[in-house]
């Protein structure tokens, strides 16, 4: 709904209220929408489009992943920030056959990231290139090969609309020690609202809205971090959160004050841990 209401916004629509939908939202599911564009700084309090908001309804992509794309250049990580949200925007690459599972796991492992899922794809990806795009390559390492074309096109895609944009495509320095921490400080600007803390239970509590969850089975972390990012909320008999990687909460109260403002967080153990993250930045 939120990228509905940023074509919208974009074409001049102000009162959304009384636009003649074809399919009316719930009232709920519109006031939704418009509070995480004001989160992420594509609207300002009167409703109006910021100059990142007319960014990002450039940018054919849910409004979180084109915050990524657009705040990437200050973290020195445009180009892999890039390749992982057209990582997100396709059929999942991993092919895992009942046949083969564990045969598939192991070539999974093989790209695995110790911090998580979005690496792992960042990972995968570079060896796909590598390997120059390679049928055999992909049928032996079981990638799913026409996800791994449309993810280069979509790259292509988005990479001329971000050059058209005056934003830098470039990269931290591999050897760098800050390599990985910048691609994951960019990760949190846009998905500082889907954050799950570990409780002293050992399962996950979803920030905010205080769901507990689990990390899916096809999540790449073989650790459990306190704090982490999830692209989505999947329900089966358990309530998990999958494509998951680990951050430092002091990212998230850098990127988004107004979202971890604790006068107005509700009371729960990730509050507790925040807490003490201010009280450590106040000190410094």
């Amino acid at each position: 709904m939120s990228n509905v209401v940023l074509t919208l916004l974009k074409l001049g629509v102000e009162d959304l209220v009384h636009f003649d939908f074809m399919d009316p939202p719930a009232p709920e599911t519109l006031m939704r929408a418009l509070e995480l564009l004001n989160y992420l700084g594509a609207l300002d309090d009167d409703g109006v489009l910021t100059d990142i908001g007319k960014q990002m309804s450039e940018l054919p992509v849910d409004p979180q992943l084109a915050k990524m794309l657009i705040t990437s250049p200050d973290y020195n990580c445009s180009n892999e920030i890039l390749t992982i949200v057209a990582m997100l925007s396709v059929p999942q690459m991993f092919i895992r056959p009942k046949e083969s599972v564990k045969e598939a796991d192991d070539c999974k492992a093989r790209f695995s990231h110790i911090d998580g899922d979005h690496l792992t794809f960042l990972n995968a990806f570079h060896s796909y290139k590598q390997n120059e795009g390679s049928r055999e390559w992909c049928y032996s390492n079981y990638i799913n090969m026409r996800s791994m074309i449309s993810a280069n096109n979509v790259r292509e895609q988005l990479g001329r609309i971000m050059q058209k944009l005056g934003l830098e495509l470039k990269s931290t320095d591999f050897a760098d020690r800050y390599y990985y921490t910048n691609i994951k400080q960019a990760l949190c600007t846009g998905m500082f609202m889907q954050v799950a803390h570990k409780e002293r239970t050992d399962t996950y509590l979803t920030v905010k809205d205080n769901q507990i969850v689990g990390l899916h089975p096809s999540c790449a972390l073989d650790t459990k971090p306190d704090w982490v990012i999830f692209e989505e909320f999947v329900l089966t008999t358990k309530n998990y959160i999958r494509t998951v990687t680990a951050i430092e909460p002091e990212w998230l109260i850098e990127v988004a004050p107004h979202y971890y403002d604790l006068q107005i967080f509700p009371e729960c153990e990730a509050k507790k841990a925040l807490e003490s993250v201010y009280r450590k930045i106040i000190k410094k």
